[in-house]
């Protein structure tokens, strides 16, 4: 999840561009409890609150709370634990004890919760190519048929086996989750890829994988993606039958569209005019163009741009989604910087165009946006979802005013950049609906929802027609 816009030139955030940002941080947190990292786990609290507790930076814990709060636990001198606001380093009066979590127990804000037990099966699977990949399956520890929701990746390196929550945030509320580590991370064997088309095979034999464990407890199955996710995700839905697709914070624009839609963002946040933003257009089509050639051409045209346009006022303001990484180099450092990523570069789908995937997706889908997203920019994918929705698309689409990539909510610091808070309210309740019905009803925070026509929705859903709610 992005917070702060200040980037060095670094192959690993590189490596999270063309996903418009690494949603496996917005989740931070899997394992196993142990006498060494027993407080890792989901919480239940007397009054059925549910608080989860992952890992995170450094030595700190991050909890979070199904209605969307959250915070940074750093551990004093005395053992105590205090927390800090959302990704700010402000206190925000919260504490925490786990000198009991040994035994399942914690302390949370001086209350008792207790650990939720839940059926867990490891397990190594075959994606594409024959490619060993390791997931995970969570359950409800019941005997119960469950929804189960396949968590796709973004673009991130981390292992999701490691860093998703959702793989217990989901199970607490009697709601299934597989997590795996996309081929090239964690315990998966393969080379990290950026292709969509493999990405895709690989989450359907994920899915395949869920089904075989679960057995008889898998009530229904879809899949989760964000960020990166939301390009694999519907495209996994067309190779074998779901029965649901939840995208969060994705774009139904290509690669290119995404970066060209956050520099006019941007430089119109900045007070630029439309004559400035064509400008800074002009450049990020030429850094565009060295990304899809893999470094090997274009360099005499982004150097005549830059060289031309340096100078002027707005020309510090240009970012872009990747853009601005190689803005302050000579093509020499480029080169040499992009040593490294010209094989992932040239299996990225820069030119790939969403909307016919979208349109043959005949499964319902969840699209979850944020409306301040910088990253994925929203305004452009949630007229083309409409546009989908008019046409009898089995679509909903949820918008979330003031919420940045990865769906939290944020305020800006001093310097003018953005901190987030905490996740937008009903963010993570919506996703529990969706996977439990297909559908969406009642209020979720201050979300703008767009439903379906009555006769693209499944039977038994057909009482409403599109309609907008907050």
């Amino acid at each position: 999840m992005h917070r702060l816009r200040i980037h060095p030139f670094s192959l690993r955030l590189i490596l999270c561009i063309f996903s418009a940002a690494c949603i496996g941080t917005a989740f931070a947190g899997h394992v196993e409890p142990s006498t060494v990292d027993c407080q890792i786990g989901a919480y239940r609290f007397q009054d059925v609150e549910i608080v989860d507790i992952a890992q995170s930076e450094g030595k700190t814990l991050r909890w979070r709370k199904f209605d969307g709060t959250t915070g940074v636990l750093h551990k004093k001198g005395d053992g105590s634990w205090t927390s800090t606001l959302g990704w700010t380093d402000r206190p925000d009066g919260h504490t925490a004890s786990f000198t009991r979590c040994a035994t399942g127990e914690i302390e949370f804000d001086g209350k008792k919760a207790y650990r939720i037990p839940f059926d867990v099966t490891d397990t190594m699977f075959e994606g594409r190519g024959g490619v060993k990949l390791a997931g995970r399956l969570v359950l409800p520890k019941s005997n119960d048929p469950v929804p189960i929701v396949v968590l796709i990746h973004g673009a991130e390196r981390e292992s999701a086996r490691d860093s998703y929550a959702l793989q217990r945030l989901l199970p607490a509320e009697n709601v299934g989750a597989f997590v795996y580590d996309k081929r090239g991370t964690g315990g998966s064997d393969g080379k990290y890829t950026q292709d969509f088309d493999t990405l895709a095979d690989d989450a359907v034999a994920a899915m395949r994988e869920a089904k075989r464990i679960a057995g008889t407890r898998c009530a229904r199955i879809g899949y989760q993606g964000g960020s990166q996710g939301g390009w694999v995700a519907p495209l996994a839905a067309t190779r074998a039958p779901v029965d649901f697709v939840i995208v969060s914070f994705g774009l139904a624009v290509s690669v290119i569209d995404e970066d060209q839609e956050e520099v006019v963002l941007e430089m119109r946040l900045k007070g630029h005019s439309q004559r400035e933003i064509s400008k800074a257009l002009e450049v990020a089509s030429a850094a565009e163009a060295l990304f899809e050639s893999g470094f090997t051409k274009g360099f005499e045209r982004f150097d005549a741009l830059r060289a031309k346009y340096r100078n002027e006022p707005w020309y510090k303001d240009l970012h872009g989604n990747y853009t601005h990484f190689i803005l302050p180099y000579t093509a020499a450092e480029i080169r040499e910087k992009g040593k490294d990523l010209i094989l992932i570069i040239g299996q990225t789908p820069f030119r790939y165009d969403p909307m016919p995937t979208l349109r043959a997706v005949a499964t319902p889908q969840l699209w979850i946006l944020g409306e301040d997203d910088l990253e994925a920019p929203s305004a452009e994918t949630s007229r083309r979802l409409k546009t989908l929705i008019a046409e009898g698309k089995p679509i909903t689409l949820a918008l979330f005013p003031h919420a940045e990539h990865g769906m939290t909510e944020y305020e800006v610091a001093s310097n003018g950049e953005r901190v987030s808070t905490r996740y937008a309210p009903g963010y993570f309740a919506m996703m529990r609906d969706f996977a439990r019905n297909g559908h969406v009803s009642g209020s979720y925070g201050s979300s703008v929802v767009v439903k379906p026509r009555a006769d693209s929705r499944p039977p038994g859903d057909r009482t409403k027609t599109t309609t907008q709610t907050r």
